[in-house]
């Protein structure tokens, strides 16, 4: 457990002027985007106790969040 949130700026900081713009110009990123920062937190908030919640719970937002890093990053390497 790292406790340090996973943001896509910092993921994929190369990247950062296009998601802006993907933010901007396309409805189904701008959604990923949403959804991957909500469930960003909630992993978060997670690992530093602030909502607890069990260790299977916690797995399967890590993989939501997971499943939905790889999705942005197919858009973005194909933009």
């Amino acid at each position: 457990m790292s406790n340090t949130p996973h943001e896509l700026s910092e993921e994929f900081p190369e990247k950062a002027a296009l998601m802006s713009q993907l933010k901007q110009t396309d409805a189904h990123f701008a959604k990923l985007s949403d959804e991957y920062h909500a469930v960003n937190r909630a992993v978060h908030r997670a690992e530093t106790n602030v909502e607890p919640v069990s260790a299977q719970a916690e797995t399967e937002m890590r993989k939501q969040r997971a499943a939905l890093k790889d999705e942005i990053w197919g858009i973005l390497s194909n933009a």
